[in-house]
């Protein structure tokens, strides 16, 4: 009996009796530390081996195999020399026009127009993207407009703008901001719609109205979908200018990659014409990866929607 006495009281110590709060501190700390975890991001630095392997070799295999198909096409005689010239052909004209100074000038011209053209696309289309996304009547009267322009090909813009402005850089800006305003718009659109009311609701609680609320809720929560719009405007740009430049062409516009196309194609010279592809092709390339993949990956870390090993 005694042993029996003495186990029902050791269970009775040991267990909270009835009616009693249970003690659950242990797993509520487990719990959140748990969470912790989960939260947790583990940062370290990539060594310079894994990001050669991840980031550097597969590009670099890809214009391997390129340049290899190439030169089997050249040397199997597929089509007649002078419709695909051989790779070291094309790294001949890039020589010659590095020799005789012109290259970065080709480069520089267009580019330069790009950017600017870009730029006045982006002042232009941000309040626009804002107004019609805010305001249900000018939204209903221009936004079917900017969904039509956005669709209409950019190389239609070329011939009334020489007529209208003549043959200059009035001309080339005038059909990158056609080219490139709708895109931008409709992007900031896009992203605003996919905004939860709840965060509208709750900004204008906190006295958010106008343009703080356009500031520090509006814009925040549709940098998604306007960087998209952004990346979308400078590819409606960067093809609306190189379809003017190959169109238009005056001794007063320079030589800019458009117009090296052409150039190479009343020559006939297909090497140069090769040239001015990839020319285009790396321009292109190089304006993503410097300036819009950063935004787009800042953008997505900050939401936590990227976890990166630095």
């Amino acid at each position: 009996m005694a042993s029996t006495d003495t186990g029902a009281e050791s269970k009775k110590e040991g267990s909270p009796a009835a009616g009693e709060p249970q003690d659950n501190s242990h797993d509520l700390a487990g719990l959140e530390a748990g969470l912790d975890a989960l939260d947790t991001v583990q940062v370290s630095r990539t060594p310079l081996r894994e990001t050669l392997v991840r980031k550097v070799l597969p590009p670099v295999t890809a214009v391997a195999l390129v340049l290899v198909v190439w030169q089997l096409l050249v040397w199997a005689a597929v089509v007649p020399a002078y419709k695909l010239p051989s790779p070291s052909a094309v790294w001949d004209e890039v020589s010659a026009a590095w020799l005789q100074g012109t290259l970065l000038d080709y480069i520089w011209t267009s580019v330069s127009r790009g950017l600017l053209g870009f730029l006045m696309a982006l002042a232009i289309g941000t309040p626009l993207g804002l107004l019609v996304a805010r305001v249900r009547f000018v939204r209903a009267a221009i936004g079917p407009i900017l969904s039509g322009l956005q669709s209409l090909p950019s190389v239609a813009w070329v011939p009334p703008a020489v007529l209208w402005l003549g043959l200059n850089d009035s001309m080339m800006y005038a059909v990158i901001l056609l080219g490139a305003v709708p895109s931008i718009a409709n992007g900031l659109v896009a992203g605003i719609d996919q905004i939860p009311p709840l965060f509208l609701r709750a900004g204008r609680t906190l006295g958010a109205t106008g343009l703080l609320e356009a500031r520090h809720i509006v814009m925040p929560g549709a940098l998604p979908g306007y960087l998209a719009g952004l990346k979308q405007g400078w590819a409606f740009s960067w093809r609306s200018l190189m379809a003017a430049e190959i169109i238009a062409s005056s001794p007063d516009l320079g030589v800019g990659l458009g117009q090296l196309l052409e150039n190479g194609r009343t020559n006939s010279s297909m090497s140069q014409v090769f040239l001015a592809i990839f020319l285009i092709l790396l321009v292109g390339i190089a304006i993503d990866l410097l300036i819009f993949s950063p935004l787009e990956r800042r953008v997505l870390r900050s939401r936590g929607l990227l976890v990166t090993n630095r």
